[in-house]
């Protein structure tokens, strides 16, 4: 005997960006986002996978129509905020919809300086790092919302090291007090409630995060990781746990010696592979 266990099914990577412009007088503002939304629906949609009958599908073009039109009414700052209203607005229209699920990334935009004055109107993209949020509700449920960042890229030259490991056979990394610590971080949390100024919390987290990573005399990347992790949930009591992911990204010393040279950590190579892979979820004690 066969039968469908589970499904969803919905858009991804539809692209968006909005601009809002602001006027004062003669003067104007605007502010600039641009995200990356996926849609996904959970329902009664049986009939469509045994029966190929589409009765009761929508269709994802018109997801993709929704995300837009949603945009323009929409005055949500915060991707949380959108995304919970995208969820009520497919949940409230389809009532063979059991429950949606919108996810949102934001690609960082920085405002121009230009004679040493914010540009009203120029931006510059920022670094790869994405803002990300995932919002979910079913029928008559409550919102469950998990947010984070992708792809933070840090790097400190000092204050970093790594001694006292386990050395056998085939090891052949020398111990250091002083290397180069670089890491690309993803963190995700989940809000204790549904209701809050979502930018406002999320700069408290990852400001906290950016402070320890620089302060922190680290003995490992362990370490740096739940100190990081501490401090966040220190500063925000919006949050219960956090779970964060540091990949190892070396810096390799080069050897000059073959050109009658010295290195006093100052020449590396940079490597992107293979990298140490640290994770590590920390939450508050009940």
């Amino acid at each position: 005997m066969i039968e469908l266990a589970e499904n969803r099914y919905g858009k991804s990577r539809i692209r968006l960006m909005k601009v809002t412009r602001h006027a004062h007088g003669q003067t104007y503002t605007h502010d600039l986002r641009e995200w990356t939304v996926q849609v996904l629906l959970k329902g009664d949609f049986e009939t469509a996978h045994l029966e190929g009958d589409n009765s009761k599908i929508l269709p994802t073009d018109t997801m993709k129509n929704t995300v837009y039109s949603l945009a323009r009414t929409s005055k949500a700052i915060a991707m949380e905020d959108y995304a919970k209203e995208l969820v009520d607005f497919l949940l409230t229209r389809n009532p063979q919809v059991s429950s949606a699920s919108v996810r949102v990334e934001s690609t960082m935009w920085k405002r121009l300086t230009v004679d040493g004055e914010p540009h009203p109107s120029a931006f510059m993209r920022g670094s790869g790092e994405l803002q990300t949020t995932s919002v979910e509700r079913a029928q008559a449920g409550s919102f469950h919302i998990l947010s984070g960042l992708d792809n933070l890229v840090l790097l400190k030259t000092a204050n970093s090291g790594f001694e006292g490991y386990i050395k056998d056979s085939l090891t052949t990394l020398p111990e250091t007090k002083d290397r180069l610590f670089g890491t690309a971080v993803t963190a995700d949390w989940c809000y204790t409630s549904p209701n809050l100024d979502f930018d406002a919390v999320r700069t408290e987290i990852r400001e906290a995060m950016l402070r320890t990573f620089a302060n922190h005399n680290s003995k490992s990347v362990q370490q740096t990781l739940y100190a990081m992790a501490e401090s966040a949930l220190e500063a925000v009591p919006q949050i219960d746990e956090i779970e964060i992911t540091m990949p190892n990204k070396h810096c390799l010393l080069v050897d000059l010696s073959r050109f009658n040279q010295d290195n006093p950590n100052e020449i590396f190579v940079p490597t992107d592979e293979p990298h140490g892979y640290i994770e590590a979820r920390v939450r508050r004690r009940s």
